[in-house]
């Protein structure tokens, strides 16, 4: 999910990226051709990149919204739960491999015991 929002961004940085050298290209083939004076052209490609910029800052704010309004909905575990998921999952595991040895060493036990027990019978 993550991923798709990061490409969806890049994207969008990508298509502002290219539309801004558009607009310089046509404001300098603007300027070599003499409709427009060097100073309007900066002027313009000024004003869109400071434009660009503030506009930035809006957007961003506006997908963070969106993601955690998504995260929230779909009730998707932060980071914290998913750790703690994870520790509390391998304490578990430790659990039961502790408790599977304890078995087998009953098991064992048990055996020597009969065996020693039936011995003991025959004689």
């Amino acid at each position: 999910m993550e991923n798709i929002i990061r490409k969806a961004l890049y994207t969008g940085v990508g298509f502002v990226t290219i539309a801004t050298e558009k607009v310089q290209d046509t404001v300098s083939n603007l300027v070599d051709n003499g409709k427009l004076s060097e100073e309007e052209g900066k002027k313009i490609v000024d004003d869109l990149i400071s434009d660009i910029e503030s506009k930035k800052e809006d957007f961003e704010g506006k997908v963070n919204s969106l993601v955690n309004k998504i995260v929230n909905t779909i009730d998707l575990p932060s980071r914290n739960d998913f750790s703690t998921l994870k520790a509390r999952i391998k304490e578990l595991e430790a659990q039961l491999a502790d408790d599977e040895t304890t078995t087998s060493v009953k098991k064992v036990v048990k055996k020597a015991v009969a065996k020693k027990t039936t011995s003991t019978k025959e004689a």
